[in-house]
């Protein structure tokens, strides 16, 4: 499916994004399959995430109620993406950030203060399709996310589960490859058996490495563990364990 244009034109420097001011740069972004009205948004929404500057696009569509907390959120979107949740994250909108406070993340004295994801919910930052929010995991490889709602439901889905993926394009890169450049150069080692690189990174990655896999119906068998409407650390990191065949 084309999702159009999903990229920061003129992409900031890292440092630029501390500031939180990445909206001064145009970003293109998919059509809506139905358009959205303009009443508030009601029990279910639908919202897409992209991984920026991903070509081609690697991206997920969820439905998921408009109550969830950016905490919830979070873990929703590891377990979609099909992150590890081995790293820090925020989610920044306009001139504010949110994390887990449970956690440091702070940049230095001049940073905005930090809000509890906890305390915000997706119907009270994104009450219409007009808003952004960027999600960022892991800011030393500085996987930049854009999630946006498309589409108010009306009614609930079928599916009896909390979070539902009902698309999506291409597997998540390995944690710590680099961000998405390094991912792209990883990816130039893997299909090329005489690049000096592609013994190492072959075995980095486990052996083998399908960049155009994504297992929708595997995805939503570890979206349905989770729990509602909260999901501790230790909750995330056992579902996570468990998909990547790992034991405590």
């Amino acid at each position: 499916m084309d999702i159009g244009n999903f990229h920061l034109r003129n992409v900031l420097p890292l440092e630029k994004y501390r500031s939180i001011k990445p909206w001064k740069h145009t970003i293109h972004m998919p059509t809506p399959r139905k358009k959205a009205t303009g009443k508030s948004i009601g029990s279910f929404c639908q919202i897409i995430i992209v991984l920026l500057d991903s070509d081609p696009p690697i991206w997920r569509r969820l439905i998921i109620p408009t109550t969830a907390n950016l905490g919830w959120l979070h873990a929703a979107v590891q377990l979609s993406m099909g992150w590890t949740n081995s790293h820090l994250h925020q989610f920044l909108l306009d001139e504010k950030r949110y994390s887990c406070l449970d956690h440091d993340v702070s940049f230095g004295e001049e940073d905005p203060d930090l809000l509890d994801e906890r305390k915000f919910t997706i119907g009270q930052l994104l009450p219409s399709p007009e808003p952004v929010l960027i999600y960022e995991y892991d800011f030393g490889d500085s996987w930049m996310h854009a999630i946006k709602v498309e589409k108010v439901l009306e009614s609930k889905p079928a599916a009896d589960q909390i979070a539902t993926c009902i698309e999506g394009a291409r597997a998540c890169p390995p944690d710590d490859c680099g961000g998405v450049w390094g991912y792209m150069e990883l990816l130039k080692a893997l299909k090329n058996r005489k690049h000096p690189d592609h013994k190492h990174m072959k075995e980095w990655v486990g052996g083998r490495f399908d960049a155009e896999a994504f297992d929708m119906d595997n995805t939503n068998l570890w979206l349905g563990n989770l729990k509602w409407p909260h999901t501790t650390e230790a909750q995330l990191r056992k579902i996570l364990m468990a998909r990547d065949g790992y034991r405590e």
